[in-house]
């Protein structure tokens, strides 16, 4: 559970450090849409 923990916080840290380059809110928004769509859907 702790690695898939680790894992979890890695990639948030990385998409949050991709955010900061993305300067259109809704780009962002839509970004943000799909992979937790995507996350979901992979997670079931």
């Amino acid at each position: 559970m702790r690695r898939l923990t680790g894992y979890t916080m890695f990639w948030i840290a990385v998409g949050m450090v991709l955010e900061l380059f993305i300067e259109s809110v809704f780009i962002s928004m839509l970004l943000i849409l799909f992979f937790l769509l995507l996350g979901y859907n992979l997670f079931i």
